[in-house]
C-alpha cells in the first residue's frame, strides 16, 4: 500500500516514486470544479433572471402614480378636490332639507321636496330626461378592436369623474348597465348591438369630464391603441333623453317591509 508521502521537519521532501506524483495529478484535477456547457448555461440563465426580475420590479414600481406627470397628476388632485368638495355640500343641502321637514308642517312644502327627491333618483335610475352641462364623446374604432371591457372602463372613467347621467349612443346608461363582446367584433349594451361609433354623452362638470378622458392609459390613448381614436366636445348643455324602463326588484325590499329572516 502506497503512503502519503511526508515532509521531514528540516522542510526537504522526501524521494517520491513517479508513478506515485501521477496518481495524486490525477486525483487533484478530478477534484478540482471543471466549467461544463451545463454549468455555463445554467450560469447564463441565472443571470438572465436576474436582469429580468429587476426590469420588473422597475416596472411595477413606475406602474402607479409615480409614472404620471406633474400635470396629469395636478388633474387628478382637482378631481379628488372637486369630488369631495361637490359632495360635502350634497350632504350640507340633505341636512338642512331633513332639518326643515323634521320642523315643517306645511304639508305642500313637503309634497315639493318629495318630488325633488323623486326626480334626482328618476335621474340616477335612467327613468328621466335630464339636461345639464357635459360632453360629447365620439370613440371612432374602424378596426373593431374596441372591446366590452373597455367601453365598460370608458364609463368607470366617467363615473368617477361625477358624471351623473350617462347614454350611450341610444340606450340610456343604470346602475344595471352591463356589456358584453358579440360576433364579429360587436359590443352589447343591455343585450343590445352598439353600432360603431360610439357616442357617449354624460352629464357633469364639463371641464373635468373632458379631461378625465385624456388622462395617460385611459380612454383616449386606448382608442388610439386600437387604431381608432376620440373626439370630446365640450358643452355648456347637453340633453339625454333616452329611457331605460321602470323595473320592479325582485328581492330587494325596503328595510320596513323585508320578511324577517328565518
Amino acid at each position: 500500500m502506497t503512503q502519503i508521502p511526508q515532509t521531514p521537519e528540516d522542510g526537504r521532501d522526501l524521494d517520491v516514486h513517479p508513478s506515485t506524483r501521477t496518481a495524486w495529478r490525477r486525483l487533484l484535477r478530478a477534484a478540482s470544479p471543471r466549467p461544463t456547457k451545463g454549468t455555463l448555461l445554467a450560469g447564463v440563465l441565472a443571470v438572465a433572471l436576474g436582469f429580468a426580475i429587476a426590469v420588473q420590479v422597475r416596472q411595477t414600481s413606475n406602474a402607479g402614480l409615480e409614472g404620471l406627470r406633474e400635470g396629469d397628476l395636478v388633474r387628478l388632485l382637482d378631481t379628488v378636490n372637486q369630488d369631495n368638495s361637490r359632495l360635502s355640500d350634497e350632504i350640507v343641502r340633505l341636512e338642512v332639507q331633513r332639518d326643515e321637514l323634521a320642523t315643517s308642517t306645511d304639508l305642500e312644502q313637503a309634497r315639493a321636496a318629495a318630488q325633488q327627491r323623486l326626480d334626482a333618483l328618476g335621474i340616477l335610475a335612467g327613468t328621466t330626461p335630464a339636461s345639464g352641462p357635459g360632453i360629447v364623446m365620439t370613440i371612432r374604432d374602424p378596426q373593431a378592436k374596441y372591446t366590452a371591457a373597455m367601453l365598460l372602463d370608458a364609463l368607470q372613467e366617467l363615473r368617477d369623474a361625477g358624471a351623473e347621467a350617462v347614454q350611450i349612443n341610444d340606450g340610456r346608461v343604470g346602475a344595471s348597465t352591463w356589456f358584453a363582446d358579440g360576433a364579429s367584433g360587436a359590443v352589447t349594451m343591455d343585450g343590445r348591438t352598439l353600432s360603431r361609433p360610439f357616442v357617449i354623452t354624460a352629464i357633469g362638470d364639463n371641464n373635468t369630464l373632458a379631461a378625465a378622458m385624456e388622462i395617460p392609459g385611459g380612454v383616449s390613448e386606448t382608442a388610439r391603441r386600437m387604431g381608432g381614436d376620440t373626439t370630446v366636445l365640450i358643452r355648456d348643455t347637453v340633453d339625454i333623453t333616452a329611457l331605460r324602463p321602470l323595473s320592479t326588484p325582485r328581492y330587494a325590499l325596503p328595510e320596513n317591509q323585508a320578511s324577517p329572516s328565518k
